[in-house]
């Protein structure tokens, strides 16, 4: 397996804007190669993209991927992304005559540097194992990785140093993602080396301020413990969550109040929480003439609504991102990935959380990508790119 050649892309004269300081990094572009159903699937990714498609078109797939390529820019082992392997392989792929068999996906993020590219593949059979990546940015290839020796568990690197040694090469894990090792392996002696590491720091920013949200209201009617007060993927502890916004920016607690009542049943003064039995929390509607509804009384379309107004809200300072917080708030663009974006919405929270959407990622601080089985009810929203999926 090899990864595809990049593209000739022309560099730019210093100063024509091809890279900009005030740009914080961003994934503007998915894609998947040999990928589940995907074959040569390149998703072109806007500040709030709808995928859609009938089922079977491959959007959840494309998520996935995207998360998995976050979680790898984070540091994770290929073994905790895909506990089965098999399954991102195309169903019609062949193996070779080594019996191996894989998949590709990559991505393209922008930033300070201009557009990085980043392509990876993994073989999934007989072992779990990455087999080729290739970072490059301008046209310049800045790491390639091979795998030269199967009976060894790593892969030979080499990187551009643009001085004397045009390369510098050596074995790195088979297992990880050789862009997120970068930083620790290159010196930063040379100005190439220097480019390098900026692509590389680019790269993983972007990648590692994804935040995949897929709320589970089943989950959230419970009380939720008292914890870090950092959003889980499931938003089952959102009380715990909404304890520490509440009190940590009254303005942002007013929009996300503001949102709430825009999209739930009923007048809502305000949102809280109440102690439950032993160290939990429960958090309930006030409705502003002394009755309260409770979480577990609310649909599982108002649930979902809450969540997600949540995040778009808040930002990625209330996440569970992992190594994501390495990185500072300032030069970060949050991404949201939202598998049934407006599952369980009725219209008016539909069209009320995409206006919510829209507006947050006009400011630049946060990203979404989603996927519905019909967009057209998005038409017409300004700042939408809607990628049609075919199965």
């Amino acid at each position: 397996m090899t990864v595809p050649p990049d593209p000739a892309v022309p560099v730019p004269p210093a100063g024509d804007g091809a890279g900009h300081p005030d740009r914080r990094p961003h994934v503007t572009e998915l894609r998947l190669s040999a990928f589940a159903g995907h074959r040569g699937t390149a998703l072109p990714l806007g500040p709030l993209t709808l995928l859609t498609g009938p089922s079977g078109s491959g959007k959840t797939s494309a998520l996935r991927a995207f998360e998995a390529l976050a979680r790898l820019g984070g540091g994770a082992r290929l073994a905790a992304v895909f506990p089965d392997p098999a399954a991102q392989v195309p169903e019609r792929a062949r193996p070779d005559a080594q019996h191996r068999r894989g998949f590709r996906i990559g991505c393209t993020a922008d930033g300070p540097v201009g557009p990085v590219r980043l392509d990876v593949a993994v073989q999934a059979e007989p072992a779990l194992r990455v087999v080729g990546e290739r970072l490059s940015a301008g046209g310049l290839v800045l790491l390639q990785t091979a795998l030269r020796d199967p009976r060894r568990r790593t892969v030979q690197a080499a990187w551009h140093t643009g001085g004397p040694a045009p390369v510098i090469r050596a074995p790195l894990p088979d297992d990880r993602l050789g862009t997120a090792l970068l930083p620790l392996r290159v010196a930063g002696a040379t100005d190439g080396q220097r480019r390098v590491l900026a692509a590389a720091e680019q790269m993983v920013v972007a990648l590692r301020s994804v935040f995949a949200c897929d709320p589970l209201p089943a989950r959230m009617r419970d009380p939720a413990p008292l914890g870090s007060g950092r959003l889980l993927k499931n938003c089952a502890n959102l009380a715990d969550v909404l304890r520490r916004t509440r009190a940590d920016c009254a303005r942002r607690h007013a929009q996300w109040v503001a949102a709430v009542r825009a999209g739930c049943a009923g007048e809502v003064a305000d949102v809280v929480t109440e102690p439950g039995a032993g160290a939990v929390l429960a958090a309930a509607l006030d409705r502003g003439d002394g009755v309260r509804t409770g979480l577990a009384r609310l649909g599982y379309g108002e649930l979902r609504y809450l969540a997600f107004a949540l995040v778009l809200v808040t930002g990625p300072g209330v996440l569970v991102a992992g190594p994501a917080d390495e990185a500072p708030a300032a030069p970060r663009t949050l991404t949201v990935l939202a598998d049934g974006f407006d599952r369980g919405l009725d219209p008016g929270q539909r069209a009320e959380l995409l206006g919510l959407a829209a507006r947050m990622c006009a400011l630049g601080h946060v990203r979404l990508v989603g996927a519905v089985a019909d967009a057209s009810w998005a038409a017409g929203t300004r700042g939408v790119t809607v990628v049609h999926l075919v199965p």
